[in-house]
């Protein structure tokens, strides 16, 4: 990358990235600055979903897709209460939404939470960076102060500053404060989001949960109990949960893993079935014995391929982490049981001698395709035999 770049004539804001790299463009979203780890997703739809991720917490997004914002945003495709994201990079100004279900425009829902964003940039000369160079923390001035000429010292001063994401616990950020229940299953046009009948009590850990899950749960007859990350093992199993669900979420396994491994190493030893995503699969590979990872630049998008090694299937998968589990850390009575066909780094692992399973992607598919739906069926039916071996037992004894 040159060191001088042209300032193109409309250019009303500024990209630039921890080792000097800088695109200009035009203002979207709020007159703000962003700063955090820039990522790139290659994902084609599901733009509000990506945006409400908590996983997403302190990162600023790269769309590869050049048309983001064409259905607006809407109340239902969330999956937070609110977006944590640093910020936005898109190729084309959002146009004015069609849709139907468009309640505001993605420039708007930008403004309303005061999210900065830059469009007009070439996302895939951006991508190449990224891929080239590796993650690193970024910064989007899409204020009055942009112009880089007379900023770049204190711009790239800012961004030194500015913590790695490595060694960052983000999960204490985007957590619940307080336990609360879930049994709304999932979306449709004619009944919304309508409670179900349950049968499992699923008692999900949340380290910045995905709602979708929650609903991937409920559609499947489990009442669901979110916790706060640092809930004692004591106290979920004082609930009497079918299972428990580990769920996906921001930062570094390691640093979370501080207070969250004693946690679940108890909770492994209780014998009750365990289902981890993403943030939750790391947890559960560091409390197992096994070590993580940063990834040179991550796996984000709904068209990540995984290879199902026990079935011989492969899943066209969403994806959203930049760290993974060194499969050659786990022990013997863990077996890898998934790997990335991008770079053949873990997936997915099972334990050989306790009801426990997690993967590195996104079943629920919010965005996404649903060839990981299984998923949540094998929980289902592993919380099933766990209880029926558990009436067994009371009868034999």
């Amino acid at each position: 990358m040159k060191k001088d770049v042209a300032i193109p004539p409309h250019a009303n804001a500024c990209l630039m990235l921890a080792d000097g790299a800088v695109f200009f463009g035009e203002s979207i979203g709020a007159s703000a600055t962003g700063i955090g780890e820039i990522c790139f997703n290659t994902g084609m739809t599901g733009y509000q979903e990506t945006l409400t991720d908590p996983s997403y917490a302190g990162q600023i997004i790269t769309f590869t897709f050049p048309h983001i914002g064409n259905v607006g945003c809407n109340d239902e495709d969330i999956e937070a209460n609110k977006p944590f994201c640093a910020g936005l990079v898109v190729r084309e100004r959002p146009t004015s939404p069609s849709n139907f279900r468009s309640r505001i425009s993605l420039d708007d829902w930008l403004k309303q939470w005061n999210i900065p964003g830059i469009c007009g940039i070439d996302t895939r000369q951006l991508t190449r960076h990224i891929r080239q160079k590796g993650a690193q923390n970024a910064i989007i001035v899409a204020s009055g102060e942009w112009q880089v000429a007379s900023k770049k010292k204190v711009l790239l001063e800012k961004l030194r500053e500015h913590p790695s994401m490595e060694g960052l616990d983000l999960a204490k950020t985007v957590t619940t404060q307080k336990p609360y229940e879930w049994t709304k299953g999932l979306w449709s046009l004619a009944t919304c989001h309508s409670p179900l009948a349950t049968k499992f009590h699923v008692v999900a850990i949340d380290y910045g949960e995905k709602l979708n899950i929650l609903r991937s749960l409920a559609e499947r007859g489990c009442k669901v109990t979110v916790v706060p990350a640092k809930t004692p093992a004591e106290d979920i199993l004082k609930l009497k949960p079918d299972g428990i669900f580990l769920s996906n979420g921001p930062g570094d396994p390691a640093a979370t893993g501080k207070y969250a491994v004693p946690i679940l190493q108890k909770l492994i030893s209780s014998g009750t079935p365990i289902f981890g995503i993403c943030l939750g699969h790391q947890l559960l590979g560091l409390a197992l014995g096994g070590k993580t990872e940063k990834l040179k630049q991550g796996h984000r998008g709904a068209n990540q391929p995984v290879k199902n090694l026990e079935t011989g299937n492969v899943e066209i998968t969403s994806q959203n982490h930049g760290f993974a589990v060194i499969a050659e850390s786990l022990p013997k009575n863990v077996k890898v049981t998934h790997v990335s066909l991008f770079d053949s780094s873990n997936e997915g692992l099972r334990c050989t001698d306790k009801p426990v399973f997690s993967v590195q992607y996104h079943p629920e598919s919010s965005p996404g395709p649903h060839d990981s739906q299984y998923l949540f069926d094998n929980f289902v039916k592993m919380m099933d035999k766990n209880s029926e071996l558990r009436i067994q037992g009371k009868k034999n004894a």
